[in-house]
């Protein structure tokens, strides 16, 4: 709807951002509490943007549906979509989309001296050693997880 469809590959959904696409929806000032209930404020409502606060690099971001489980306790689920972007550096610690051996994966990418590991998120599945035998490189850091409220 606010995203085209780009490609397919190995089963993932790819779609880049329609930026001309009107995004803007009620967003009201006054802050949720998910703790203890406070007295209700009087709200005050302006547009928000979900182009403006999910791409921030336009030219280099993309969106990507997850398929499967690997990731579930980074909070990434089955059919979530990634955002995903380019521009952003692969740091240690984030979590990533990669191609190894002609096969994307989304991991948590983490750097130990000249070492390089991908990282699962789920205890069933092993770490990923990078060496020179793996064709290996980063296509962009995820920076929001959009998924289905349960």
């Amino acid at each position: 709807k606010n995203f085209i469809k780009m490609k397919i590959y190995s089963k993932l959904k790819f779609f880049h951002p329609e930026l001309n696409a009107n995004s803007s929806f009620p967003f009201f000032l006054t802050s949720v509490q998910a703790g203890f209930p406070s007295p209700a404020d009087n709200p005050i409502e302006e547009k928000l943007d979900l182009h403006q606060l999910l791409v921030k690099n336009p030219a280099s971001t993309f969106f990507v549906q997850v398929e499967g489980n690997s990731m579930k306790n980074a909070n990434i689920q089955d059919g979530d979509i990634l955002v995903i972007d380019k521009a952003l550096p692969p740091q240690n610690g984030k979590i990533v989309l990669a191609v190894l051996n002609n096969e994307f994966t989304v991991k948590r990418i983490q750097i130990e001296g000249e070492k390089i590991f991908l990282l699962p998120e789920n205890p069933l599945f092993p770490k990923i050693e990078i060496t020179a035998l793996i064709d290996f490189h980063i296509w962009g850091v995820v920076s929001y997880i959009i998924h289905k409220a349960k």
